[in-house]
């Protein structure tokens, strides 16, 4: 019992450092579309880039009916860069 339990904490500390492939494909999302206050309704958007940032860069989602700001996200720069 002792040896399946020293291997299960040898695996979870494995993972803590290389997470599996499955758990890392949903680190970046893009929107698709978001709700928009003026057009009440959840509507395509557009992304804008607005800053490039020392720590990454700044995006701003706009409405593709109306063109009010619906959200933003910033990306994280890879640190290798």
């Amino acid at each position: 019992m002792k040896n399946a339990i020293d291997g299960l904490q040898k695996t979870m500390r494995a993972n803590r450092r290389n997470p599996p492939r499955q758990a890392r494909q949903f680190e970046e999302l893009e929107a698709s579309s978001l709700f928009c206050v003026k057009c009440k309704q959840a509507v395509p958007v557009r992304k804008k880039l607005l800053l490039v940032l020392p720590e990454g860069e700044k995006y701003d989602y706009l409405c593709a009916h109306c063109g009010s700001p619906v959200g933003s996200k910033t990306s994280r720069e890879d640190p290798s860069f």
